[in-house]
């Protein structure tokens, strides 16, 4: 490749990871959902595999709603959703410039939603190429520490130490430490980490969610009683997040 060319392809990539995080406006319709609501903006292409004994989860697994949530801890979007990122981030002030009132949507969907039965959450492995191996390894590393039986303590830990993206935040010897933070048996985390126990659980996640349509990430579904009715696409405000979940609800 032409040296010339290269600041160019970097600018497209970059350009590339904006859009597919930025949330997305475009309103679609979706056929037999005629009682959809209009501000749903839901872009369906494909459906998730239904969820398993194997996926990680919040919640009542016989609610009616389901959210099914495709992420890389990478993903300084995915970060955004979850309110844990200081409010100066780049990411959260760029949201914020696109719709002054965004806030995080996860922390009350969470509380308000998931705690008490209502909606179940669903969160899934989508390890972005471009972002470089780390999203691999850190999604491999959730789960040893799911073998522990905290997988979720993992997940806030890895999105509050976002710290750019292939720049080494999450290499093998701070995924290690981060267990050992967090009062997991470092022996076996290390065991499973080195032994790359999850390589083939995390490919298959990803080749899932390609398989339905998962392009970018944050993305997700919102299914009633299985069917999905809508979908989340990019760091959606809560306020549009809240009015999907409540129409679903209905």
């Amino acid at each position: 490749m032409d040296k010339n060319q290269k600041p160019i392809v970097s600018a497209i990539i970059i350009a590339g990871v904006l859009i597919a995080g930025a949330i997305l406006l475009k309103d679609s319709k979706i056929p037999d959902q005629a009682n959809l609501p209009a501000n749903n903006n839901a872009i369906i292409t494909g459906n998730p595999a239904p969820v398993g004994k194997e996926d990680r989860m919040l919640g009542n697994p016989n609610a009616k709603v389901t959210i099914i949530m495709y992420e890389d801890f990478q993903c300084p979007f995915c970060g955004a959703i979850t309110g844990l990122l200081p409010s100066d981030s780049p990411v959260i002030k760029s949201l914020e410039q696109m719709e002054p009132n965004w806030t995080p949507f996860l922390p009350e969907i969470i509380n308000n939603y998931v705690k008490n039965g209502k909606v179940l959450f669903v969160y899934r492995d989508f390890p972005l190429s471009f972002l470089g191996p780390e999203s691999i390894r850190s999604a491999e590393a959730a789960r040893c520490a799911g073998d522990q039986g905290k997988f979720w303590e993992y997940h806030d830990y890895l999105f509050g130490h976002q710290n750019g993206e292939g720049q080494g935040a999450f290499s093998d010897p701070n995924l290690k430490s981060f267990a050992k933070n967090l009062g997991l048996n470092d022996i076996t985390f290390n065991k499973c980490l080195d032994e790359s126990k999850y390589a083939q659980a995390v490919a298959n996640s990803l080749a899932e969610g390609t398989a339905a349509g998962v392009a970018g990430t944050p993305k997700g579904f919102i299914l009633k009683n299985g069917k999905i009715i809508g979908t989340i696409e990019g760091a959606e405000s809560l306020e549009k997040v809240k009015s999907k979940i409540d129409a679903t609800l209905k």
